[in-house]
């Protein structure tokens, strides 16, 4: 595991971010966006879709204005009026058809670019140097980094357009119709107990408190879905993680007999999880309770209130209508709220899980800000070259017993070092993934060193891509490859040169390890710097790599980082590595 400063350890977890508040999450998402190279084409759709969305509504008054003389030329019988008004239909629905679709193409590409922003955006912070390494260690924030970019990105990116179109429509519709009620309203006059009086746009405020009583009460049901659904993705998350992981190490498993063991980890992870789904299904049902009854009441809501206006005479049947139409469409604006809480929970506990992904990336930038650091540099000359260094860690300080190293072209170093001596720690120091300690590494350039860890990386792709990762297939001929093969013993993959498979998945252990050690002679670096990885290998493969580098790669220095392994007598000089763990330990801002 990686050695992570505690302010890594520390960075909030999901719920706790939320503490933030909603206002500076979306602040910070709307930065995403306008630093995104999208930025135009989500301008330009946004408003186009204002557009679209301002014509629907004012060709929504259009059609609650033509109700009111359809209707009344049905209560007057009167033929050459319905028949008008009919072919009048025709043009106002036409007109709202050619809006809906062109409003669903808008919706539908706005959501395609706006998670190609947000995707992009957290590859690209992602796989910022050092990042990746170091937030895998993180503790929870940094767990299954792939739903975030992939799931979670979708889905922030189409709850956020549903909502805001929704919200654009609503505020469009409540402004244009509460006009119209507030008119329909001027001049009723109610009789109660013999005394007349007059209530201003009484319409307009009936509906008002109508909405304002059930968004209330479906905010205060409601309000627990938001932490729900926060932890809710995380333990699908994790649910998803170990099924993965025990699908791949489903030989492994068959091999121990370890079925039960599996099968008790994974109903612990459903566990876990069925406690998140019971609490959502008990405050989606109470909330269902509130919103399907706000519905039914809705019905007949606002033919209870323009009932007096109508009963008065002051409204014909079509004003009746077109008052009903007018308090269905502003209560439909008001309650938008109360039918989309779920939604916003729902992205509110999304966007949470983006934006404090996001930032936990970035704060990788900052961990142990009061630690002293390794100076690391590229010299002008040959060499490699370690100046009194000392690497921290948690568990004290590692420094090789020689306080100044210089290693040069075609050396071959064996640094020794008991397990748990933090050799790994040293090799992380001088390929630039750990900076925390003291002293100075000098290396060649970066094109001239190869790094080799302890677990190969094996891309996706052919044969060929694995080998001349990280450069193109076609920089070398299918000779070099064969050649490179069958020098590390792989004859049987010759053949297999440009099939496309799951190398990881479809070779052994050792044959990854051999394969990644089959990129020497055709990079043919000028430095090889190997942390344990030569111990993985069989001795005759092990040999092989030892035998190129005295022929074909005499030039190149090697820098073996691994536990003694009795052929010393391979290599020019043996240098140890001491770890004193009662010397200083990292200091973590904001640690223990």
């Amino acid at each position: 595991m990686a050695e992570v400063p505690d302010d890594a350890r520390q960075v909030p977890a999901d719920g706790e971010s939320s503490r933030e508040g909603i206002v500076e999450q979306s602040r910070a998402f709307l930065r995403t966006l306008r630093q995104s190279p999208q930025r135009g084409a989500l301008l330009a759709l946004a408003g186009a879709l204002i557009v679209v969305v301002a014509a629907t509504a004012a060709s929504q008054i259009w059609l609650n204005v033509w109700t009111k003389a359809f209707y009344d030329s049905l209560s007057d019988r009167n033929m050459a009026s319905f028949l008008r008004q009919l072919s009048l239909y025709v043009v106002i629905a036409g007109l709202l058809l050619v809006l809906n679709v062109a409003q669903m193409w808008l919706n539908l590409t706005m959501k395609m670019k706006l998670r190609e922003a947000l995707t992009r955006d957290l590859i690209a912070q992602w796989l910022t140097p050092r990042r990746a390494f170091l937030i895998a260690d993180a503790g929870a924030i940094g767990v299954n980094p792939d739903q975030r970019i992939h799931q979670d990105a979708q889905h922030l990116a189409e709850l956020s357009t549903d909502l805001a179109i929704g919200l654009l429509q609503a505020a469009l519709l409540l402004v244009s119709f509460i006009g119209v009620l507030w008119a329909l309203s001027s001049d009723v006059v109610f009789n109660l107990g013999g005394r007349r009086f007059h209530i201003p746009g009484y319409m307009v405020w009936s509906v008002l408190l109508y909405s304002g009583v059930a968004s209330f009460v479906s905010w205060r049901t409601g309000g627990r879905l938001i932490p729900l659904n926060a932890e809710h993705y995380a333990r699908e998350s994790n649910l998803r993680f170990a099924l993965v992981h025990a699908g791949i190490h489903s030989e492994g498993i068959a091999v121990y007999r370890g079925e039960a063991e599996e099968k008790g980890r994974l109903n612990e992870e459903l566990d876990r999880l069925l406690v998140i789904l019971r609490g959502l299904v008990s405050v989606t049902t109470r909330l269902t309770w509130v919103t399907a009854g706000y519905g039914w009441f809705t019905i007949v809501a606002p033919i209870i209130v323009a009932s007096p206006a109508y009963f008065s005479g002051e409204l014909t049947l079509g004003g009746l209508l077109m008052a009903v139409g007018a308090f269905g469409q502003v209560q439909s604006s008001l309650r938008w709220f109360v039918d989309n809480f779920g939604n916003i929970a729902d992205w509110r506990a999304t966007l949470l899980r983006v934006e404090s992904f996001r930032s936990a990336l970035q704060a990788m930038d900052r961990l142990g800000g009061g630690a002293s650091r390794i100076a690391l540099v590229v010299g002008v000359e040959a060499r490699l070259r370690f100046d009194c260094l000392r690497v921290l860690s948690p568990i004290g300080d590692v420094t090789l017993e020689a306080p100044d190293v210089t290693i040069g072209p075609g050396e071959r170093v064996l640094i020794s070092g008991a397990p748990g001596a933090g050799k790994t720690s040293l090799f992380r120091a001088i390929a630039g993934l750990w900076s925390w300690g003291s002293g100075r590494i000098e290396l060649p350039s970066d094109d001239e060193i190869m790094f080799m860890p302890k677990r190969p990386y094996i891309p996706d792709g052919s044969l060929r891509t694995v080998l001349a990762y990280p450069a193109a297939p076609g920089r070398f001929t299918p000779e070099d490859y064969a050649a490179a093969l069958r020098r590390m013993g792989l004859d049987h993959l010759v053949a297999k040169l440009d099939e496309v498979a799951r190398w990881d998945r479809e070779l052994t252990d050792v044959e990854q390890q051999a394969l990644a050690f089959a990129r020497l002679p055709l990079h043919k670096p000028r430095w090889l710097i190997v942390d344990s990885a030569m111990n993985s290998l069989p001795v005759r493969a092990r040999e092989a790599v030892l035998d190129l580098l005295r022929t074909e790669l005499a030039a190149t220095a090697l820098v073996n980082i691994s536990v003694p392994q009795g052929d010393e007598g391979s290599y020019t000089r043996v240098l140890r590595l001491v770890r004193n763990a009662q010397g200083e330990c990292l200091a973590y801002p904001g640690g223990p």
